[in-house]
Protein backbone atom coordinates (compact mmCIF):
# COMPACT_ATOMS: atom_id res chain seq x y z
CA UNK A 1 0.00 0.00 0.00
CA UNK A 2 1.48 3.65 -0.99
CA UNK A 3 2.22 6.31 2.28
CA UNK A 4 0.21 9.57 1.75
CA UNK A 5 3.61 10.98 0.52
CA UNK A 6 4.07 8.76 -1.64
CA UNK A 7 0.23 9.14 -2.90
CA UNK A 8 0.91 12.47 -2.67
CA UNK A 9 4.26 12.13 -5.47
CA UNK A 10 2.05 9.37 -7.43
CA UNK A 11 -0.95 12.21 -8.26
CA UNK A 12 1.59 15.06 -8.71
CA UNK A 13 2.93 12.84 -11.55
CA UNK A 14 -0.03 11.78 -12.61
CA UNK A 15 -0.76 15.84 -13.35
CA UNK A 16 2.54 16.68 -15.16
CA UNK A 17 1.60 13.88 -16.99
CA UNK A 18 -1.81 14.73 -18.45
CA UNK A 19 -0.39 18.38 -19.37
CA UNK A 20 1.83 17.63 -22.20
CA UNK A 21 -0.69 19.18 -24.76
CA UNK A 22 -0.46 22.73 -22.86
CA UNK A 23 2.18 24.29 -25.36
CA UNK A 24 0.83 26.69 -27.96
CA UNK A 25 -1.59 28.59 -25.87
CA UNK A 26 0.91 30.72 -24.61
CA UNK A 27 0.64 29.38 -21.34
CA UNK A 28 2.92 27.38 -19.35
CA UNK A 29 3.10 25.05 -16.09
CA UNK A 30 5.91 25.81 -13.32
CA UNK A 31 6.79 23.15 -11.19
CA UNK A 32 7.11 25.55 -7.71
CA UNK A 33 9.61 23.75 -5.26
CA UNK A 34 12.00 25.37 -2.34
CA UNK A 35 15.59 24.75 -1.58
CA UNK A 36 15.57 25.51 2.23
CA UNK A 37 15.66 29.10 1.85
CA UNK A 38 12.61 31.92 1.62
CA UNK A 39 13.04 31.84 -2.10
CA UNK A 40 10.37 30.22 -4.09
CA UNK A 41 11.68 28.35 -7.94
CA UNK A 42 10.28 26.97 -10.49
CA UNK A 43 10.74 24.72 -13.27
CA UNK A 44 8.69 24.17 -16.63
CA UNK A 45 6.40 21.33 -16.19
CA UNK A 46 7.60 19.84 -19.30
CA UNK A 47 10.99 19.35 -18.47
CA UNK A 48 9.66 16.92 -15.78
CA UNK A 49 9.46 13.43 -15.94
CA UNK A 50 8.90 12.07 -11.95
CA UNK A 51 8.88 13.67 -8.72
CA UNK A 52 9.70 10.87 -5.81
CA UNK A 53 10.82 11.22 -2.88
CA UNK A 54 15.37 11.56 -2.80
CA UNK A 55 16.68 7.55 -3.51
CA UNK A 56 19.98 5.93 -2.45
CA UNK A 57 22.53 7.92 -4.58
CA UNK A 58 26.10 6.32 -5.26
CA UNK A 59 28.98 8.11 -4.48
CA UNK A 60 31.29 8.51 -7.40
CA UNK A 61 34.33 10.18 -7.36
CA UNK A 62 36.21 13.17 -9.74
CA UNK A 63 32.55 14.43 -10.03
CA UNK A 64 31.56 18.15 -11.15
CA UNK A 65 30.69 20.64 -8.06
CA UNK A 66 27.10 20.00 -7.51
CA UNK A 67 26.59 16.41 -8.38
CA UNK A 68 26.07 14.79 -5.54
CA UNK A 69 26.53 10.67 -7.53
CA UNK A 70 24.56 8.61 -9.44
CA UNK A 71 21.40 6.47 -9.44
CA UNK A 72 19.96 3.59 -11.03
CA UNK A 73 16.07 4.22 -13.03
CA UNK A 74 14.46 1.55 -14.93
CA UNK A 75 18.49 0.33 -16.36
CA UNK A 76 19.90 3.77 -16.83
CA UNK A 77 22.27 5.33 -14.91
CA UNK A 78 21.90 9.22 -14.15
CA UNK A 79 23.21 11.71 -12.56
CA UNK A 80 21.81 13.79 -9.56
CA UNK A 81 22.36 17.03 -8.84
CA UNK A 82 21.85 19.21 -5.68
CA UNK A 83 20.36 22.37 -6.97
CA UNK A 84 21.15 24.05 -3.59
CA UNK A 85 24.53 23.65 -3.91
CA UNK A 86 25.13 24.33 -7.66
CA UNK A 87 22.99 27.85 -7.05
CA UNK A 88 25.17 28.42 -3.89
CA UNK A 89 22.48 28.18 -1.23
CA UNK A 90 23.83 25.80 0.65
CA UNK A 91 26.04 25.75 3.50
CA UNK A 92 28.93 22.88 4.26
CA UNK A 93 27.09 19.71 5.76
CA UNK A 94 23.49 20.74 4.57
CA UNK A 95 21.54 17.76 4.26
CA UNK A 96 20.76 16.91 0.81
CA UNK A 97 16.69 17.90 0.03
CA UNK A 98 13.93 15.98 0.73
CA UNK A 99 12.14 15.12 -3.05
CA UNK A 100 13.98 14.28 -6.21
CA UNK A 101 13.06 15.71 -9.59
CA UNK A 102 14.01 13.70 -12.70
CA UNK A 103 13.87 16.20 -15.55
CA UNK A 104 14.78 15.58 -19.19
CA UNK A 105 15.82 17.67 -21.96
CA UNK A 106 18.83 18.45 -24.08
CA UNK A 107 18.92 14.59 -24.65
CA UNK A 108 19.95 14.53 -20.92
CA UNK A 109 18.20 13.17 -18.30
CA UNK A 110 19.31 14.71 -14.53
CA UNK A 111 17.84 13.57 -11.12
CA UNK A 112 17.79 17.28 -9.44
CA UNK A 113 17.65 17.07 -5.59
CA UNK A 114 15.42 19.80 -3.93
CA UNK A 115 14.36 20.51 -0.20
CA UNK A 116 10.27 19.91 -1.21
CA UNK A 117 8.29 20.05 -4.05
CA UNK A 118 5.07 22.29 -3.87
CA UNK A 119 2.57 22.40 -6.63
CA UNK A 120 1.68 23.09 -10.33
CA UNK A 121 0.73 26.83 -11.18
CA UNK A 122 -0.02 27.78 -14.76
CA UNK A 123 0.65 31.04 -15.79
CA UNK A 124 0.79 32.84 -19.21
CA UNK A 125 3.65 33.40 -21.09
CA UNK A 126 3.36 37.35 -20.93
CA UNK A 127 3.16 37.48 -17.28
CA UNK A 128 6.37 35.80 -17.25
CA UNK A 129 9.45 38.33 -17.37
CA UNK A 130 12.95 38.43 -17.93
CA UNK A 131 14.72 39.62 -14.86
CA UNK A 132 16.59 42.97 -14.74
CA UNK A 133 18.10 42.32 -11.48
CA UNK A 134 18.29 39.30 -9.42
CA UNK A 135 19.98 39.77 -5.91
CA UNK A 136 20.44 36.25 -5.25
CA UNK A 137 23.66 34.22 -5.81
CA UNK A 138 21.63 32.15 -8.24
CA UNK A 139 21.32 34.91 -10.60
CA UNK A 140 23.45 33.39 -13.46
CA UNK A 141 20.86 30.67 -13.30
CA UNK A 142 17.55 32.06 -13.71
CA UNK A 143 15.67 32.88 -17.15
CA UNK A 144 12.73 34.61 -15.88
CA UNK A 145 10.58 35.54 -13.18
CA UNK A 146 6.85 35.75 -12.49
CA UNK A 147 4.78 36.71 -9.47
CA UNK A 148 2.00 34.23 -7.79
CA UNK A 149 -1.25 35.87 -6.42
CA UNK A 150 0.06 36.74 -3.02
CA UNK A 151 2.87 39.10 -4.35
CA UNK A 152 5.40 35.98 -4.48
CA UNK A 153 7.56 35.85 -6.66
CA UNK A 154 9.14 32.84 -8.20
CA UNK A 155 12.35 32.41 -9.89
CA UNK A 156 12.32 30.27 -12.99
CA UNK A 157 15.50 28.11 -13.60
CA UNK A 158 17.73 28.26 -16.91
CA UNK A 159 18.34 24.33 -16.81
CA UNK A 160 20.23 24.70 -19.81
CA UNK A 161 23.03 26.67 -18.01
CA UNK A 162 22.54 24.82 -15.04
CA UNK A 163 24.09 21.80 -17.83
CA UNK A 164 25.98 23.63 -19.20
CA UNK A 165 28.61 24.92 -16.31
CA UNK A 166 27.84 21.64 -14.37
CA UNK A 167 29.53 18.98 -17.25
CA UNK A 168 30.97 22.01 -19.74
CA UNK A 169 29.21 23.43 -23.11
CA UNK A 170 28.58 21.45 -26.37
CA UNK A 171 31.47 21.81 -28.74
CA UNK A 172 31.32 23.32 -32.11
CA UNK A 173 33.33 21.31 -33.85
CA UNK A 174 33.86 21.65 -37.87
CA UNK A 175 31.27 22.99 -39.38
CA UNK A 176 32.00 23.58 -43.43
CA UNK A 177 30.90 27.12 -44.04
CA UNK A 178 27.92 27.88 -46.46
CA UNK A 179 28.78 28.58 -49.96
CA UNK A 180 27.58 32.38 -50.62
CA UNK A 181 26.58 32.59 -47.02
CA UNK A 182 28.02 35.93 -46.39
CA UNK A 183 24.59 37.08 -48.47
CA UNK A 184 22.14 34.98 -46.05
CA UNK A 185 20.73 36.46 -42.93
CA UNK A 186 19.23 34.13 -39.86
CA UNK A 187 16.85 35.92 -37.20
CA UNK A 188 17.11 34.01 -34.17
CA UNK A 189 15.19 33.96 -30.61
CA UNK A 190 16.60 32.13 -27.20
CA UNK A 191 15.94 33.72 -23.96
CA UNK A 192 18.76 31.16 -22.57
CA UNK A 193 22.46 33.05 -22.69
CA UNK A 194 24.17 29.59 -23.70
CA UNK A 195 21.78 28.83 -26.56
CA UNK A 196 22.36 32.30 -27.85
CA UNK A 197 26.08 31.88 -27.66
CA UNK A 198 25.96 28.10 -29.19
CA UNK A 199 23.65 29.49 -32.05
CA UNK A 200 25.71 31.78 -33.09
CA UNK A 201 28.94 30.12 -32.96
CA UNK A 202 26.83 27.62 -35.09
CA UNK A 203 26.00 30.35 -37.68
CA UNK A 204 29.47 32.15 -37.54
CA UNK A 205 31.03 28.57 -38.68
CA UNK A 206 28.29 28.45 -41.44
CA UNK A 207 29.43 32.11 -42.15
CA UNK A 208 25.95 33.94 -42.08
CA UNK A 209 24.78 37.14 -40.74
CA UNK A 210 22.81 36.89 -38.18
CA UNK A 211 20.49 38.94 -35.20
CA UNK A 212 18.78 37.62 -32.34
CA UNK A 213 15.95 38.69 -30.18
CA UNK A 214 16.05 37.41 -25.89
CA UNK A 215 12.84 36.50 -25.93
CA UNK A 216 9.61 35.81 -28.05
CA UNK A 217 7.89 39.08 -27.61
CA UNK A 218 11.09 41.14 -28.09
CA UNK A 219 11.14 38.90 -31.58
CA UNK A 220 7.85 39.70 -33.00
CA UNK A 221 8.29 43.27 -32.20
CA UNK A 222 11.37 43.61 -34.16
CA UNK A 223 10.07 41.17 -36.90
CA UNK A 224 7.36 43.39 -37.14
CA UNK A 225 9.27 46.49 -37.41
CA UNK A 226 11.38 45.32 -40.47
CA UNK A 227 8.53 44.07 -42.15
CA UNK A 228 6.78 47.26 -41.98
CA UNK A 229 10.75 48.80 -43.02
CA UNK A 230 10.57 46.89 -45.93
CA UNK A 231 6.68 47.35 -47.42
CA UNK A 232 7.67 50.91 -46.67
CA UNK A 233 10.60 50.58 -49.01
CA UNK A 234 8.74 48.76 -51.68
CA UNK A 235 10.68 44.66 -51.40
CA UNK A 236 9.81 41.66 -49.41
CA UNK A 237 11.18 41.23 -45.43
CA UNK A 238 12.47 38.23 -47.08
CA UNK A 239 15.05 40.25 -48.56
CA UNK A 240 16.48 40.80 -44.93
CA UNK A 241 15.71 37.68 -43.14
CA UNK A 242 15.89 34.19 -44.96
CA UNK A 243 15.78 31.87 -42.32
CA UNK A 244 13.80 32.45 -38.73
CA UNK A 245 15.10 30.24 -35.82
CA UNK A 246 12.83 30.35 -32.55
CA UNK A 247 12.80 28.62 -28.98
CA UNK A 248 9.78 26.89 -27.53
CA UNK A 249 9.72 28.54 -24.56
CA UNK A 250 10.32 31.91 -24.03
CA UNK A 251 9.33 34.86 -21.59
CA UNK A 252 6.47 37.11 -23.02
CA UNK A 253 5.63 35.07 -25.91
CA UNK A 254 6.42 31.36 -26.29
CA UNK A 255 8.20 30.02 -29.73
CA UNK A 256 4.79 28.50 -30.64
CA UNK A 257 2.28 31.52 -30.80
CA UNK A 258 5.43 33.67 -32.50
CA UNK A 259 5.50 30.73 -35.10
CA UNK A 260 1.96 31.34 -35.83
CA UNK A 261 2.16 35.00 -35.95
CA UNK A 262 4.96 34.64 -38.71
CA UNK A 263 3.17 32.20 -40.57
CA UNK A 264 -0.42 34.20 -40.42
CA UNK A 265 1.52 37.60 -41.58
CA UNK A 266 1.43 37.30 -45.19
CA UNK A 267 4.77 39.53 -45.22
CA UNK A 268 6.67 37.26 -43.87
CA UNK A 269 5.44 34.12 -46.67
CA UNK A 270 8.37 32.21 -48.17
CA UNK A 271 10.59 32.70 -44.81
CA UNK A 272 10.84 29.25 -43.46
CA UNK A 273 10.97 28.87 -39.25
CA UNK A 274 12.94 26.30 -37.59
CA UNK A 275 12.18 25.36 -33.72
CA UNK A 276 15.08 24.53 -31.69
CA UNK A 277 14.49 23.20 -28.47
CA UNK A 278 15.59 21.20 -25.29
CA UNK A 279 11.61 20.42 -25.46
CA UNK A 280 12.42 17.29 -27.90
CA UNK A 281 9.06 14.96 -27.40
CA UNK A 282 7.20 13.99 -29.96
CA UNK A 283 4.32 15.77 -28.44
CA UNK A 284 5.84 19.40 -28.83
CA UNK A 285 7.30 18.35 -32.43
CA UNK A 286 3.53 18.07 -33.34
CA UNK A 287 3.00 21.02 -32.03
CA UNK A 288 5.47 22.68 -33.73
CA UNK A 289 4.22 21.28 -36.90
CA UNK A 290 0.63 22.43 -35.78
CA UNK A 291 1.40 25.98 -36.05
CA UNK A 292 3.90 25.45 -39.04
CA UNK A 293 7.45 24.94 -38.40
CA UNK A 294 9.14 23.94 -41.42
CA UNK A 295 11.65 21.89 -39.15
CA UNK A 296 11.92 21.15 -35.62
CA UNK A 297 15.52 20.26 -34.27
CA UNK A 298 16.17 19.43 -30.37
CA UNK A 299 19.05 21.25 -28.55
CA UNK A 300 22.07 20.69 -28.58
CA UNK A 301 23.82 19.29 -31.40
CA UNK A 302 25.85 21.85 -33.32
CA UNK A 303 25.95 19.47 -36.67
CA UNK A 304 22.69 18.37 -36.49
CA UNK A 305 21.33 21.88 -35.97
CA UNK A 306 23.88 22.89 -39.38
CA UNK A 307 22.66 20.06 -41.74
CA UNK A 308 19.20 21.00 -40.56
CA UNK A 309 19.63 24.49 -41.68
CA UNK A 310 22.46 24.03 -44.76
CA UNK A 311 19.78 23.07 -47.16
CA UNK A 312 17.15 25.52 -46.16
CA UNK A 313 19.56 28.50 -46.26
CA UNK A 314 20.85 27.61 -49.69
CA UNK A 315 17.53 27.15 -50.86
CA UNK A 316 16.86 30.98 -49.76
CA UNK A 317 20.39 32.28 -51.46
CA UNK A 318 19.58 30.82 -54.64
CA UNK A 319 15.94 31.92 -54.25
Amino acid sequence: MLSLDQKEDTALLDSVDGRTMLAGSNRMEILLFSLGTSETFGINVFKVREVSKTPFITKAPNMPRGVEGLISLRGNVIPVLSLAKILGLSAPGDALGGSMMVTEYSKRTLGFLVKEVDRIIRVEWDKVRTPDNVSSNSQNYITAITELADGKLVSILDVETILANTFGEAIVGNISPLHGGDDVNVFFVDDSAVARRKIAEVLDKLGVRHKHAQNGLEAWTRLEGMAAHAQQMGHHVGDEIDLIMVDAEMPEMDGYVLTRNIKNDGRFDGIPVVMHSSLSSEANRAMGKRVGVDSYVAKFDADVLAETLRPLLQRARQA
